[in-house]
């Protein structure tokens, strides 16, 4: 039998700490003279206590760690339950959302998706939207941790690839775990300061710079505005994408950086594939637009550039007319939304690697057919890909592109347009957070989706944020068993 007091107690301390966190939008719609403070004092009272409780009941689970099964739990239940408490404040006080639409809300904040169900977003309280910033950026650190520390030695869809001697993290190598845990944090905090401050110095009001900052370092997508970049078309839309893409690179490399190491960064065959294929995606749509419109050169380049790094580093933010441009664009969004940005970052999807991965595969068995007598090995990055990673990474792009159409057809089945019901899946399942189709045109946002088909939607967000795995795999029988 697991035993779950380990999880409990992890979930018990970030639950104060989520409440603590509460008392800084509380503070600001305080000072704002808003009624909306007490709503976030009421739900820092009620998840503190909550996780105080619950920090006691299992103390006695102190010094135990973590095996795999416990760290699949603790992983998921991070996902699952947090939100449950982040969400009080959007039922408690402006905007009043049901607890349907406040846990979708929470849920796409701290899995870094970034579609929302607000309507009005720029007559929120100010402490609301901070908030909301607050989820994305907590969400991109704690996935930063888990794919760091976590998921390599759960062998999730071959991330078990990145566990080298450098970063064998888990268990045994706890305190070298806790340095690099601590090395990441202040990298993330440091970025996110200097984004912000370079937003401010662009011309964006306080508030907008800190929650823009905080949501596109950790790739999530949520904005203080209906309009997103709109207001801050120009210079806000190359140093939006310039940040994106920070946010969307591996975290090891980072660590790395900080240690002295800029070799890894550069040599990285991830990040050159990324920012290659980025560079293809946008270059097409820049020609397409030029050609088939009146606009021009640089305000196509600028549109395309900030919201296809939006989408494929699964950000979310858009700008200008371009959620409306439709075909050949709407072809290559979908194709890049569905890849994703680089495994071991805050952004989702398929991921660049698993890609690199399956496209090395398929070229070293046609190789092999050709070459019955010939070893056609499967390389990546100059390192053979051994059989158990390849396996994980076709079980989980079968195992994506299988959810994405069943999600796909159950949504229609909820009287959703086939447009909106794929777009929808696509955009949760890789945490993308853009929107397109009928549903979604009127509003900009999810609001007018029926209730379950939101709860579909909410899933797919934290299966897609999680890597499909660690969450199918809880429903097998044998996980239970010893």
């Amino acid at each position: 039998m697991i035993d779950l007091r380990p999880i409990a107690y992890i979930i018990g301390r970030i639950l104060i700490v989520l409440a603590i966190l509460m008392l800084a939008p509380a503070i600001i719609d305080d000072r704002a003279g808003l009624q909306n403070g007490k709503a976030f004092l009421e739900a820092a009272l009620v998840t503190g206590g909550f996780g105080v409780i619950l920090s006691l009941a299992t103390a006695n689970a102190l010094g135990t760690g973590l095996d795999t099964r416990q760290a699949y739990l603790l992983t998921v239940a991070i996902w699952t339950m947090v939100p449950m408490f982040a969400a009080l404040p959007l039922m408690f006080g402006a905007p009043g959302l049901t607890f349907t639409d406040a846990y979708f809300e929470a849920v796409s904040g701290i899995t870094t998706t970034g579609a929302t169900v607000i309507v009005g977003l720029d007559t929120l309280p100010p402490g609301m939207n901070l908030w909301r910033g607050m989820l994305n950026w907590l969400g991109g650190l704690g996935i930063a941790f888990i794919a760091m520390i976590f998921l390599p030695v759960m062998r999730v869809g071959g991330m078990q690839f990145f566990r080298t001697e450098g970063f064998d993290t888990f268990g045994k190598a706890l305190p070298r775990a806790t340095d690099i845990a601590g090395q990441l944090a202040a990298v993330y905090f440091a970025l996110t300061v200097i984004c912000g401050l370079t937003f401010a110095a662009i011309g964006m009001e306080p508030l907008h710079a800190a929650v823009h900052a905080m949501a596109a370092i950790a790739t999530g997508g949520f904005s203080p505005l209906d309009g997103s970049f709109n207001l801050y078309a120009g210079a806000g839309e190359y140093f939006g994408a310039l940040f994106m893409v920070l946010g969307s690179l591996p975290y090891v490399r980072y660590v790395q950086l900080v240690n002295g190491s800029v070799t890894p960064l550069w040599r990285d065959s991830q990040v050159r594939a990324y920012l290659r294929w980025l560079a293809y995606a946008v270059g097409s749509v820049t020609l397409w637009r030029v050609l088939t419109s009146d606009m021009g050169i640089e305000p196509a380049f600028r549109e395309s550039l900030f919201n296809l790094v939006s989408i494929m580093s699964s950000t979310g933010f858009f700008s200008g007319s371009f959620p409306n441009w439709g075909g050949f664009m709407l072809v290559v969004a979908f194709v890049i939304g569905v890849i994703g940005a680089c495994s071991g970052s805050s952004a989702a999807g398929l991921s660049v690697f698993r890609v690199q991965v399956v496209a090395a595969a398929v070229a070293a068995r046609l190789r092999q057919v050709s070459h019955p007598n010939r070893i056609a090995p499967v390389k990546y990055d100059g390192r053979n890909v051994d059989d158990d990673v390849i396996g994980g990474v076709i079980l989980f792009v079968t195992g994506y592109i299988v959810l994405l159409g069943v999600m796909s057809v159950a949504m229609t089945l909820l009287g959703v347009d086939m447009i909106s019901a794929i777009f929808a899946v696509w955009t949760t399942l890789g945490n993308v957070g853009y929107g397109f189709g009928p549903l979604v045109v009127a509003t900009g946002t999810f609001v007018d989706f029926p209730e379950p088909a939101k709860w579909i939607m909410t899933l797919a967000m934290i299966m897609g944020r999680l890597g499909l795995l660690a969450i199918l795999v809880l429903v097998l029988p044998r996980f239970w068993q010893r």
